[in-house]
């Protein structure tokens, strides 16, 4: 057991106001430009503060004899999280699931700065119940919600992880060609613009719009369950390609997606700038992940 003292990480992005600032250089041409355009740069800085505010809240809660990291949302690919951190995520529910594919099992705490904005899912808690909750975090029995994640993998040893959904396709969203193989042994070549399969807490986004206008013929997992859904979008018959394995349930097994395009991608919660490049003749496996998301409630 370690003898260090608990540290906690807290996670955060840059502001709107940040982006603006530093887009345009000052505060007075960023405030021009939103001008000339209708906007009001006051806005900016309501979110701005507000975000400012909760981190600041967070990080007076943490007890002064424990340590202390901190990490914007840009280097997280960069950062080195140890094995007993505890996670702050201090921002939208994106940033949550940002960062959970670079956790194996510390908790993470949810802090939403603007509940009038964001819906909270993943950062469920205000930033003045950091002080209740982080004693408790570092308890290995500490109240969590544990969230299914999705995995892909390739045959070449390349490995992705995601909170809400895989995207197997074109980088372009264009024509992938592939074949789909079941874990019932069904296989079938197909022409589509890509293969999302989600997990519960995807199941509110891009693959519930995808299961409306197919009549909701899926039963979409719940947030919790370890069960996946996936989709085909916009398959294309053909002589070549087929339109009959376009959605179904993932549990215990794998879909295997045989890659007969160039160029093709995998990225992880619509993140396309850390997608896994694909090309024509490798096999790629998408399944439950093993980790899990551990959510402080």
């Amino acid at each position: 057991m370690s003898t260090l003292a608990p540290r906690v990480v807290l996670v955060h992005r840059r502001t709107e106001l940040d982006d603006a600032l530093a887009r345009h250089g000052t505060h007075g041409q960023a405030a021009f430009f939103l001008t000339s355009r209708g906007r009001d740069i006051a806005e900016l800085e309501n979110r701005h503060a507000l975000a400012r505010s909760a981190l600041t809240t967070v990080a007076a809660a943490i007890p002064v004899d424990w340590r202390r990291g901190r990490v914007e949302r840009t280097d997280l690919s960069r950062f080195l999280f140890e094995p007993d951190d505890v996670v702050v995520v201090v921002g939208q529910d994106g940033l949550v699931a940002n960062v959970a594919k670079y956790l194996d099992g510390q908790p993470v705490l949810g802090v939403n700065p603007d509940p009038d904005r964001n819906p909270g899912v993943l950062v469920p808690h205000p930033p003045a119940s950091a002080c209740k909750l982080l004693p408790g975090a570092v308890n290995p029995r500490a109240d969590v919600e544990l969230r299914a994640m999705v995995e892909v993998a390739t045959d070449d040893g390349q490995r992705l992880l995601a909170v809400n959904e895989i995207f197997v396709g074109h980088a372009s969203h264009q024509t992938a060609r592939y074949t789909l193989a079941l874990p019932d042994g069904r296989s079938e070549r197909q022409a589509s613009s890509g293969l999302i399969v989600s997990t519960g807490t995807g199941a509110t986004g891009w693959c519930r719009s995808v299961s409306r206008e197919r009549g909701d013929r899926v039963r979409l997992p719940a947030p919790t369950e370890a069960r996946l859904a996936w989709f085909v979008r916009e398959a294309w018959p053909s002589p070549a390609t087929g339109t009959t394995l376009v959605d179904g349930e993932l549990t215990g097994a794998e879909l295997t997606v045989a890659v007969e395009s160039d160029r093709l991608v995998a990225f992880g919660d619509g993140v396309e700038a850390d997608a896994l490049q694909l090309s024509w003749g490798q096999r790629v496996a998408v399944r439950l992940a093993e980790r899990t998301l551990r959510l402080l409630r």
